[in-house]
């Protein structure tokens, strides 16, 4: 067996260990459904009273019962049965009852380990025996609908983690707590970067000026990047009308995350949940000639998605979301290069951001099984998909082939990263499109006079600035670069006698446009200092005696302390280039 298939078929068992305890300790609980999940495992239970509550249920208790039952010893025995006889072995379970009404199949399959049993498809480990005692704890009780749905009954959920070895666990708790310091909620809230309002409503953001400097210079350096391979910038409208969503095939893929918006005057819009369909009109608004193309079309706008309430969190998952996105329309021919642009754009980004060296592609293609799914059609997709290997094997890309992970509407590349703490994310896609020009009746006039529909490549660098923010707060624990910090510079001096000198100083430094602050409060040196430490600053400038004597200041580095004297022309073009190097 393979090591993942390994630890999978562990976790999987321990929810059936994790809802046996349960069991026996709360005889009178109901069960719901407990799967492997990444890292560990959960169950899903409805409670009775004695259980539910402040001091109720005992996460410890539970997980020395689960260790009692895995010393037995016991065999996970799969067993194929009927629906009226597992309906007889789940009397009285009536989530396990609802499960079975719902099952397709003639057979039910139900897992026995000891006296437990459950309603399951495995697979399963062969013997408890398997679950080394100090690989796994659970971690936290939380709620959760039965099913997922909303309109359902709140029931408790039970988490674990579990991997093979303690090892492996030791190392997981220890990468956690760090995730746990960089949370970028937290550190949003510490370095004053955004906040929320329950008057203005969850999944709305809200950035105080010093997270708009860091979207504002990302957007800077994205824009100065894309320009220089010849996008423009557009801008439209946060809304339009559903009948535009509904030609791009939007309308029915985002059905429940559509925003509807009406007025007295009966007019009814959607926020936009994409942008594309708005650029394709900017496109149609006069004639095209070859000559035209390709044009590229840049943009960093609102868009709007009714997410699940409970799936709102943080900057990860918002309603409203600054999108960076881009369009371009060309001819079959200019596809390729174009693609090829665009993936020097990424490469160009990510390295400013230090993120580029770890990282991998893939070639997300349709899933064979369910071409319902797209648009389109399939030689444009057959098209498409050649080209993107093409690219990948010309420009060295490696990409990996992986089905069902294509947009609506064609193939595309997407650059999955790891942060610093190991978690992989993908940002960055590159898609070709035939489907939408054919759709919006998009068209250019070719060398021969006939009218040809255009192909759209979409491209996304950096996705939401939302989700981005939260990204590199996390992988740089707020410590960000010098050219995104907020601010770049405290200018600090050591008493009231030396406040003019430091002013001298502030003056000088805010004139090249670097973003500094004078920390002239009546506190002493140290607190000034650890307050710079604490809001990570890149740099702190203290001035006192020997720096004004010496027309010089003294430089403390992040994370490195002091770096000796500077002249204050010689510290600033120090700092000037590490800004225009992104280092």
């Amino acid at each position: 067996m393979k090591k993942i298939e390994k630890i999978e078929n562990i976790r999987h068992s321990l929810a059936h260990v994790l809802a046996s305890a349960v069991k026996e300790l709360y005889p009178k609980v109901e069960l719901g459904m407990g799967p492997a999940i990444e890292n560990g495992f959960y169950y899903d239970f409805a409670l009775p009273i004695e259980a539910s509550g402040e001091g109720g249920i005992n996460l410890k208790e539970i997980e020395k019962k689960m260790k009692e039952l895995i010393k037995k010893d016991f065999k996970f025995e799969r067993e194929s049965i009927t629906k009226e006889a597992a309906k007889k072995l789940f009397k009285g379970e009536k989530y396990k009852l609802e499960l079975i009404k719902d099952l397709k199949e003639k057979k039910v399959i139900v897992y026995k380990s000891g006296d437990f049993v459950d309603l399951c498809k495995g697979p399963h480990i062969k013997s408890s025996k398997e679950i080394p005692f100090d690989s796994f704890e659970l971690e936290r009780i939380a709620g959760a609908y039965w099913k997922g749905n909303e309109k359902n009954k709140m029931l408790t959920r039970i988490y674990g983690i579990a991997f093979e070895n303690k090892k492996e666990l030791s190392s997981f708790i220890e990468i956690r707590k760090e995730a746990e310091k960089r949370d970028h909620r937290k550190l949003g809230k510490l370095l004053d970067l955004f906040t929320f309002s329950e008057l203005v409503g969850s999944g709305l953001p809200l950035f105080t000026p010093k997270g708009t400097i860091i979207i504002e210079e990302l957007k800077k350096e994205i824009e100065k990047i894309c320009r220089g391979y010849g996008f423009e910038k557009v801008i439209t409208p946060h809304l339009a009308k559903i009948a535009l969503y509904e030609a791009s095939g939007h309308a029915k893929k985002f059905s429940e995350e559509l925003f509807h918006v009406t007025s007295e005057q009966t007019n009814e819009f959607v926020l936009k949940p994409v942008q594309c369909p708005h650029q394709t009109q900017i496109y149609a608004s006069r004639p095209r000639s070859y000559k035209d193309l390709p044009i590229r079309y840049m943009e960093s706008e609102k868009q709007f998605r009714a997410e699940k309430a409970g799936e709102v969190g943080g900057l990860n998952r918002v309603y409203a979301m600054t999108i960076e996105d881009g369009h371009t329309f060309c001819t079959i021919d200019q596809v390729k290069q174009e693609i090829k642009n665009m993936v020097e754009i990424i490469e160009k980004f990510y390295k400013s951001i230090g993120l580029w060296d770890n990282h991998w592609v893939s070639l997300s293609v349709r899933d064979p099984k369910t071409p319902e799914k797209y648009i389109g059609d399939i030689k444009d997709w057959n098209l498409c998909e050649k080209i993107l290997k093409e690219v990948s094997d010309e420009m060295k890309l490696g990409a990996k082939k992986i089905e069902g992970e294509a947009a609506l509407y064609g193939p595309k590349l997407d650059f999955m990263f790891k942060d610093a703490l190991g978690k992989e994310i993908q940002i960055p896609t590159v898609q070709i499109d035939f489907a939408t020009p054919k759709r919006f009746d998009l068209a250019y006039t070719d060398k021969d006079g006939k009218e040809k529909p255009p192909v759209m490549v979409h491209r996304a660098i950096l996705g939401t600035y939302e989700r981005f923010l939260a990204l590199i707060l996390e992988h740089f624990a707020g410590a960000l670069p010098v050219w995104l910090s907020p601010v770049q510079i405290y200018v600090i001096p050591i008493g009231e006698k030396h406040i003019k000198y430091a002013q001298d100083i502030f003056n000088k430094l805010n004139l090249l446009n670097l973003r500094v602050e004078l920390r002239d409060e009546n506190e002493t040196l140290s607190k000034k200092i650890r307050h710079g430490e604490t809001q990570k600053i890149p740099y702190l400038l203290i001035a006192g005696d020997n720096e004004k004597k010496n027309k010089t200041v003294s430089v403390r580095k992040r994370s490195k302390g002091n770096v000796g004297e500077l002249a204050v022309d010689k510290f600033s073009k120090m700092v000037q280039n590490e800004i225009s190097k992104k280092i």
